[in-house]
């Protein structure tokens, strides 16, 4: 199964082209803006690296968030276009079970993994979920202050936990006055390899839509003013 995977839904602009597992073109680049203008040449760019066209691929995996209003939509629009002119399904996939697997990934010792990513004004996006991919912790916003009790209720016991997020390096003095032992992985971005990776396991349904968990700050005009 040949799987397309891509992320713009934070700080970064990634596509990867996954086939059972095996990575066979991947690009990554950190970004803020701009990932309308750089996923397309991005996408081409590894398709034709992979020597693979377009009409080989089964699927395509895309986060569908938490992140930027902007950085979601963008994503998703090319992944859902693509997937109806190809007849294929598009599967959604967080971005921060996309940094957890990642995060396991690195930290081989870890059973279970922590995202935090720095979601401003004092808070996060938190998830956690297992090795094994049970997701205990859904992706939701909170004060990071509260986020050390949230991740004890959801799963009290004590040991090494794989950390990942922008807001990781925040979060770990926290997680050790809880007797947690959060060890970095370094992962600060999702990357489109562990989004083919999730998408290849997971069950084809509705066409992906963005995980909006704060509303956006730009708001429309008031037709009744």
């Amino acid at each position: 199964m040949k799987i397309l995977g891509i992320d713009t839904a934070l700080g970064a602009c990634s596509a990867a082209l996954v086939a059972d597992g095996r990575v066979l073109a991947h690009a990554f680049e950190e970004m803020q803006r701009g990932h309308a203008e750089a996923l397309a040449p991005m996408v081409d760019g590894l398709m034709r690296q992979a020597g693979c066209a377009y009409s080989k691929l089964d699927r395509i995996g895309v986060t569908t968030g938490p992140g930027t209003f902007t950085g979601q939509r963008v994503g998703i629009a090319f992944a859902r276009a693509l997937a109806l002119a190809l007849k294929v399904p598009a599967i959604g996939v967080t971005t921060l079970d996309a940094m957890a697997e990642a995060a396991l990934e690195k930290i081989t010792d870890a059973d279970w993994a922590i995202v935090a990513a720095d979601a401003k004004r004092g808070e996060i996006y938190l998830s956690a979920r297992t090795r094994a991919g049970e997701t205990f912790i859904a992706p939701e916003l909170l004060p990071l202050s509260d986020a050390p009790e949230r991740i004890k209720k959801a799963r009290a016991e004590t040991g090494s936990v794989a950390l990942a997020g922008t807001a990781a390096e925040a979060l770990m003095p926290l997680l050790r006055e809880h007797a947690l032992i959060p060890i970095d992985s370094l992962v600060r971005q999702p990357d489109a390899v562990f989004v083919a990776r999730l998408a290849a396991d997971a069950n084809a349904g509705p066409p992906p839509k963005p995980l909006y968990l704060r509303p956006p700050d730009a708001k429309l005009p008031d037709p009744n003013r």
